[in-house]
């Protein structure tokens, strides 16, 4: 049994290492993906490109305040149009977004 599962780990590791080798041999990796209304995890979580555009009716517990940019999700930089969301692989989502794992970002400890 220790056998079968020393080859697959082997296995897997030495599947691993081209991957790693070729993405540093020809730069790094491609940028992440936009994410689209349409994707099915965005379906899912009820991802909208736009805060203002969520409906009141199917989603009672969001507040026109909630935007991505202030989720702790977002992993963007402040002040632009988009950036990578952990709720959604690290894709693409707009600034001003919403989803229902909106979680409100912690505020930056103070010195």
């Amino acid at each position: 049994m220790n056998n079968r599962r020393n080859f697959l780990r082997q296995l897997a590791v030495s599947a691993a290492i081209p991957a790693a080798v070729c993405s540093r041999a020809f730069g790094q990796a491609p940028p992440p993906a936009k994410l689209e209304e349409t994707d099915p995890v965005a379906i899912a979580l009820g991802y909208k490109e736009d805060t203002t555009k969520v409906d009141p009716a199917k989603y009672p517990m969001h507040k026109p305040e909630q935007r991505c940019d202030n989720c702790a999700l977002y992993t963007g930089k402040a002040g632009e149009a988009s950036g990578p969301c952990g709720a959604f692989g690290g894709k693409l989502v707009t600034a001003a977004g919403w989803c229902q794992v909106w979680a409100k970002k912690p505020e930056p400890a103070k010195p």
